[in-house]
C-alpha cells in the first residue's frame, strides 16, 4: 500500500510539473506578440508629421493679405513694436521656444508663409474654418482655437517682423 502511494505521489508531482512547464511557455509567446504589436505602433507614429511642424511655404491662407514681400533686412523699430505687441496680447497662448496653449512663434517664417502668418493673425476664426493646415493645427493643440486678438493690419505686420527676430 505504502509502494502504491508513493508511486501516485511521485506520478502526480510529475503531472504538475509538466502542466507548469506549459503556462510559461504560454506568456512568453505573449509577451512576443504584445511587443510585436508595440513595434509596429511606434513605427506607424515616426511615419507622420505633425501639423506644427510641415512646412508650407506655398499656402498664403484666407483673409485679406494676398502678397507680402518682407525686405532682406529686419526693421529693427517694428520688431520692437511687435514684440510689445506681442507681450500683450499673445504670451497667454505662445510662448516663444515651447509648445503652449498654442505653437512657439520662433522659425515660424521658415514653415509658413508671411501672408498665411498675418492671415492667421488678422482672421484666425475663417482661417480655422477654411484653411486645412489652419484645421489641422486646432487639432494639434487640443481644440484650442486662436482668439482674435482685434490686432490692426500694422500691429500684425509688427508682430511679423518680432518674429523675423526669433529664428
Amino acid at each position: 500500500m505504502k509502494s502504491i502511494l508513493k508511486i501516485l505521489s511521485l506520478f502526480i508531482v510529475i503531472l504538475l510539473i509538466s502542466c507548469g512547464g506549459e503556462e510559461k511557455k504560454k506568456e512568453s509567446s505573449k509577451v512576443k506578440i504584445k511587443n510585436q504589436t508595440t513595434t509596429k505602433k511606434a513605427d506607424t507614429k515616426k511615419a507622420t508629421t505633425k501639423p506644427s511642424e510641415t512646412i508650407d511655404l506655398t499656402n498664403k491662407g484666407i483673409g485679406s493679405i494676398k502678397s507680402l514681400t518682407l525686405p532682406s533686412e529686419i526693421d529693427q523699430a517694428m520688431a520692437a513694436k511687435g514684440a510689445d505687441v506681442y507681450k500683450k496680447m499673445c504670451t497667454a497662448c505662445h510662448k516663444v521656444g515651447k509648445k503652449f496653449i498654442g505653437p512657439p512663434p520662433n522659425g515660424v517664417l521658415k514653415r509658413r508663409t508671411p501672408e498665411w502668418v498675418m492671415n492667421m493673425i488678422l482672421n484666425p476664426e475663417e482661417m480655422v474654418a477654411k484653411d486645412p493646415l489652419a484645421k489641422s493645427l486646432l487639432m494639434e493643440f487640443n481644440g484650442a482655437p486662436m482668439a482674435n486678438q482685434n490686432l490692426t493690419e500694422e500691429d500684425a505686420r509688427a508682430v511679423l517682423e518680432y518674429f523675423r527676430t526669433l529664428n
